[in-house]
């Protein structure tokens, strides 16, 4: 059974820097894309960065510069460097994968992610 399990989430004040973690099991995802999406109540679900499997990168224009998405394929592991927070990133994140193979395009849809982890809420104070 595939499970994604983030971990890093919590408050901090707005400027400030956190580091989301995500570790994969249950499958292989050498070959996946990963990524990060957040949502706050009342919104959909927004995309915020995307790594292919040979470590090309895509980020929401909202986080270019501020935030870093990177991966460890030996630790099945994801980051999203957070720098820079400001509150209207405040939010649950979520760490996703995709179920197919992506290696020179990142994927950027809800739709094309097919394995999605529990969330960790990152709140940033005014």
């Amino acid at each position: 059974q595939v499970q994604l399990v983030e971990s890093g989430g919590g408050l901090v004040q707005a400027g400030g820097s956190l580091t989301l973690s995500c570790v994969a099991s249950g499958g292989t995802f050498d070959n996946s894309a990963m990524g990060w999406f957040r949502q706050v109540p009342g919104k959909e679900r927004e995309f915020v960065a995307a790594i292919s499997s040979i470590g090309i990168t895509a980020y929401a224009d909202s986080v270019k510069g501020r935030f870093t998405i990177s991966r460890d394929h030996a630790k099945n592991t994801e980051y999203l460097q957070m720098n820079s927070l400001r509150p209207e990133d405040t939010a649950v994140y979520y760490c996703v994968a995709t179920r197919d193979s992506w290696f020179r395009n990142v994927p950027s849809h809800v739709v094309q992610f097919g394995y999605w982890g529990q969330g960790t809420q990152v709140t940033v104070s005014s």
